[in-house]
């Protein structure tokens, strides 16, 4: 089974809605995931990360953030976090804090991270793939 990581860029498009970029490719991956194909690994963040912008950008109110929290808790997702020198040396290179834990823990886990991030697809191009590639 092959195990990756996953960024908010990917898992925010499991609850958005039709319309976003690479809406089809997300939900594509969520039914592999559902159905045991593969394996996701997420930093703790990106649980807060999701609940931000469902709260601050689509603007749910406090029922749909529990509901999601809710949600997210079920996916029974494997968390784990990369050692902090890990995600300063890919800070060094560009990303953001954020995006360096996830660079950071697919190299630490020795896995490839599945995004939709057009910044850590150019930094972090012998672990990154763009959502649209196959597994």
């Amino acid at each position: 089974m092959t195990e990756v990581v996953l960024d908010a860029s990917v898992v925010l498009k499991w609850f958005g809605t039709e319309g976003e970029r690479k809406f089809e490719e997300a939900r594509s991956l969520r039914k592999r995931y559902e159905k045991g194909e593969i394996i996701v690994t997420v930093p703790s963040l990106l649980f807060l990360e999701l609940l931000n912008v469902a709260g601050r950008r689509w603007g749910w109110d406090e029922g749909a953030l529990q509901d999601l929290a809710a949600a997210l808790d079920d996916l029974g997702f494997d968390v784990g976090d990369a050692d902090l020198a890990t995600v300063a040396a890919w800070v060094t290179k560009g990303l953001t804090t954020y995006d360096a834990a996830y660079v950071a823990l697919a190299e630490s886990r020795k896995v490839e991270l599945i995004t939709d991030d057009d910044r850590i697809l150019a930094v972090a191009k012998t672990l990154a793939l763009p959502l649209a590639a196959q597994l």
